[in-house]
């Protein structure tokens, strides 16, 4: 979760005549030209320029260069630069949350039902493949098999954890509110995706339904630990 860069982008929008911008661009059908937006919000074309261009380097808007009125070659005039918005997606929340994940988790479960799989085993099996999937696009940036590796990858999804005496402890859950209606059905995809995310690592960890107020439902400790 880049909060850095995904806050700065929001945070563009502070500002009033920025925001005015953004919201006119997303509105229009079209990519939007500087003179159009200024003529629009009744606003100076330099003013204008600035915030546009500034909302381009937030990673807010896109720029494409084309001629309006449709002639090419000598003379045509040199093509209007113009804006439309990103397709890039901003969400900052705090603490994090990852209702994406969660629903892709559950969209898979529910095409696996549908072809005959139990739901049960649909959403463990689900939750579990995309923690391996998680774990083999960190395989090439990290030494497995370490409760620090794991607590590293986790750390990415937003689950906060926490290295104590042979012990990952998730201080948040990213599927807070969808955990608070669903206790059950939550709890059990997190330690699916958790254990996923493990064995993807090849971590001698097994995932533990230990739920404390406050905290995501499941603590990592080593196997043998267990036994």
């Amino acid at each position: 979760m880049d909060l850095s860069a995904q806050a700065s982008g929001i945070g563009a929008l502070a500002d009033d005549t920025r925001r005015a911008l953004y919201e006119y661009v997303a509105a229009e059908s079209a990519p939007v030209g500087r003179e159009q937006a200024a003529t629009a919000l009744g606003l100076a074309l330099h003013n204008v320029s600035f915030h546009l261009d500034r909302l381009v380097a937030e990673g807010l808007l896109e720029v494409e260069y084309r001629r309006l009125t449709g002639r090419t070659g000598p003379g045509a005039g040199r093509p209007s630069k113009l804006y439309r918005r990103a397709a890039r997606e901003f969400a900052v929340s705090l603490p994090p949350r990852r209702y994406d994940l969660v629903g892709d988790i559950l969209a898979a479960a529910v095409t696996q039902a549908g072809e005959g799989v139990p739901l049960d085993e649909a959403l463990a099996g689900s939750a579990r493949s995309e923690g391996l999937s998680l774990a083999q696009e960190a395989a090439g940036a990290v030494r497995p098999g370490t409760l620090s590796v794991l607590a590293e990858v986790l750390r990415s999804q937003g689950f906060e954890p926490q290295i104590g005496d042979e012990v990952v402890e998730l201080a948040n859950c990213p599927f807070d509110a969808l955990a608070q209606k669903h206790t059950d059905l939550v709890c059990g995809l997190n330690q699916a995706f958790v254990q996923g995310v493990a064995d993807g690592l090849e971590s001698e960890v097994t995932a533990c339904l230990e739920p404390e107020p406050g905290r995501c439902c499941v603590k990592a400790r080593p196997t043998a630990a267990l036994t």
